[in-house]
């Protein structure tokens, strides 16, 4: 059996620990959530790893390095989902990892580095909207307001931190020295493309675009849908269908900018009752962070706009930001070098629009990602998200190449 076939077979088992019979959905903490961690936890063990459990649930394994005095490489990922997503995003970043030490304890090989393997257990957020929650936990700058956060069955993050055995009280525990770190490196998924057009397995990501998201709130006023003219309409929901077609435009204007609506709710809404209230999401990512700012000021310029227009009141409010984020040069550099040595000619370089933790451990210590080609299409965060096995098993031989290989530069410096 080939490292690529164990992988795929390791993501169908964890795919296997779901919040839903009919599809893939395993938010944080729930009881599949859980089950997910002690597999994981139990496949880092076995490759010879010392395992851990931090403050917020994230499962870590760590293989020493030949001297005990040694700076640690962190990789990994995150194990929690989407609802309804795809079974290889976050935890092909896990399991690769987990191949890679399989590999060096066979070969009975110590490295000038540890390595730490985290299973980040909250990245997407879907249950608390607490994206990054435990890799920003590992850093030491967890958000202590997002304890009040209250699901869709209005249980708090706290309560459902302590109904799985976790302590909301330790979770400053969970902060790593900065110091102690060499760099992050993570495995992912393009969740895009431009690698399966190109023809390319694995790519090289220069950089993580910045992102923002709002949830806005258009307010209009209710009326019959029978007795109130169109002229004399406040309707809430064409003019949030306006603004939408806003945000489509101006994020189609410049190539490295996207915009999504993605949640758009009606409330009280009935056949027969012009809307009076709607929220809608708005999702907005660049790859640099000029780009991304002109386009969250036009966007927002637009929706005024149109609600003056149009007779209705706007209120947005912003629940996520991050900035755009330069992958390491010389990381960049030596997964170009593995990836070649791999599968031979030059490697792809090429930004990634998705947001990673990796994106919050650049904030103390220099960062590289290498992508993995998606097939389907390239399609992501959707039941159709894949990887072949070949792919699988060039990515865990270019990393244990670049492992072997690894050199700790010179600290980063941190503003």
């Amino acid at each position: 059996m080939s490292i690529g076939t164990d992988i795929l077979e390791r993501v169908a088992e964890l795919g296997r620990h779901s919040d839903s019979p009919d599809h893939y959905t395993r938010v944080y903490l729930s009881a599949a959530h859980r089950a997910a961690a002690r597999r994981i936890a139990a496949w880092m063990e076995e490759a010879g790893m010392r395992v851990r459990v931090d403050p917020v649930g994230s499962v870590i394994g760590r293989y020493d390095a030949a001297a005990p005095d040694a700076k640690t490489l962190l990789m990994g990922s995150h194990f929690d989902s989407v609802r309804n997503g795809g079974k290889y995003d976050g935890v092909l970043g896990i399991l690769v990892p987990i191949a890679c030490v399989t590999e060096l304890r066979r070969r009975g090989e110590r490295l000038p580095v540890a390595i730490e393997i985290a299973a980040f257990a909250d990245e997407e957020g879907a249950r608390f909207s607490t994206s990054f929650l435990a890799s920003r936990a590992l850093i030491g700058r967890f958000d202590r307001g997002a304890l009040e956060r209250r699901d869709a069955d209005g249980v708090s993050l706290a309560e459902a931190m302590r109904s799985a055995g976790l302590d909301p009280a330790r979770i400053e525990a969970a902060r790593v020295d900065p110091e102690s770190l060499a760099a992050y490196v993570e495995v992912h998924i393009e969740q895009g493309p431009v690698l399966l057009d190109a023809g390319h397995a694995l790519g090289v990501v220069t950089s993580i675009a910045a992102g923002l998201r709002h949830t806005v709130r258009v307010k209009g006023e209710a009326g019959h849908a029978g007795t109130v003219p169109m002229p004399r309409r406040r309707d809430a929901l064409a003019a949030a269908a306006e603004m939408v077609l806003a945000i489509e435009k101006r994020c189609s204007a410049t190539p490295s900018l996207v915009g999504t609506v993605g949640i758009l709710r009606v409330k009280d809404g009935s056949s027969n009752v012009i809307p009076g209230e709607v929220e809608l999401t708005v999702d907005i990512r660049a790859a640099d962070g000029k780009t991304h700012l002109a386009a969250q000021e036009d966007v927002f310029a637009a929706c005024e706009a149109i609600a003056k227009r149009r007779g209705v009141a706007l209120e947005h409010t912003k629940t996520h930001e991050v900035k755009a984020v330069p992958c390491s040069p010389r990381l960049q550099d030596a997964i170009a070098r593995a990836i070649e040595r791999t599968v031979g000619g030059r490697a792809l370089r090429l930004p990634s629009g998705a947001g990673h933790d990796a994106m919050v451990l650049a904030e103390v210590t220099d960062v590289g990602m290498m992508f993995v080609r998606c097939g389907a299409g390239g399609v992501s965060h959707n039941p159709a998200e894949t990887v072949t096995p070949e792919d699988a098993d060039a990515a865990a031989k270019a990393l244990l190449g670049f492992l072997r290989d690894f050199e700790i530069g010179s600290p980063p410096a941190r503003g």
